[in-house]
């Protein structure tokens, strides 16, 4: 069984589903996947921030089922694990959501699995998902690749927490998740949640960056991480182009190798629109 956590909001959807696409596509192994989806209500804060509903996720569901009717997806709403721990904390206005917090209760959740593969959703998978999640992490708290920009700017080993490879009990034993946990409640963090989970980790495997490639492809990318990133031309900006953004995908990045995972979301989101 190959597990995997995605957390978020309502607006995660598109990029749960071609996250998974991109897995169940590319991973050619029968073996079963169960997708864990953190969600909760927080919509006092912002009108927005309203959970992954029934919906979305008996649609989910349903799409990865039809690949193996062993495929799992499970649902944990956190929002009262949310109010105990981080309720009016320090970070609540992270510089993404609350909703960047959440995993932190990996540890929290009864009957998580001990190997746990945490992904942004705003990732497609290039290659076999068993090339990252087959790495032995028995001796380490979790695995995680260098951060594009951090590794320059801040820390030669300075890694980017959009992949995480948990390994939950070792996690346990060293108190990493409740060590993050405290840090959120009492620090305003500069990247919240990335920031408590590297300043609280006891011992890391650091992986090769084609685990989390932030900035390029190329044919050894196994994780294609579209995170907000810096351009040159035809001026020096920044811009957060996501893989739903199929046209923006093709006329930016001239990225055409994804196109059996896009133009199957494209369809399976349009279906998802007329059955709502």
């Amino acid at each position: 069984m190959v597990n995997i956590l995605f957390c978020g909001n309502d607006k995660v959807f598109d990029g749960m589903l071609t996250c998974a696409l991109s897995i169940l596509k590319r991973t050619a192994s029968k073996e079963p996947f169960t997708f864990f989806v953190f969600t909760m209500d927080v919509s006092h804060l912002k009108d927005t921030y309203t959970p992954v509903n029934g919906k979305q996720m008996g649609f989910f569901e349903n799409v990865i089922k039809s690949y193996n009717p062993e495929n799992r997806a499970i649902l944990v709403d956190v929002t009262e694990l949310y109010r105990e721990e981080f309720d009016g904390c320090p970070n609540e206005g992270a510089y993404c959501s609350p909703y960047t917090l959440i995993r932190l209760f990996a540890d929290r959740v009864a009957e998580m699995p001990d190997k746990l593969l945490y992904l942004d959703v705003d990732i497609l998978f290039n290659r076999d998902i068993h090339l990252l999640y087959d790495t032995d992490v028995s001796d380490f708290e979790y695995a995680a690749a260098r951060d594009h920009y951090g590794k320059y700017l801040i820390n030669p080993n300075y890694v980017n927490a959009g992949v995480l490879l948990f390994n939950l009990r070792r996690m346990k034993e060293t108190g990493l998740l409740t060590k993050a946990r405290s840090l959120i409640k009492t620090k305003k963090l500069v990247f919240a949640d990335q920031s408590a989970i590297i300043r609280s980790t006891t011992k890391k495997k650091m992986l090769p960056q084609k685990f989390n490639d932030q900035k390029f492809l190329h044919k050894h990318t196994v994780v294609r991480h579209f995170s907000k990133r810096l351009f040159w031309l035809p001026y020096p900006h920044t811009d957060n182009i996501k893989q739903w953004h199929v046209s923006r995908v093709h006329k930016i990045f001239r990225y055409f190798v994804f196109d059996d995972i896009l133009f199957e979301y494209l369809y399976l989101i349009e279906k998802f629109k007329r059955e709502e």
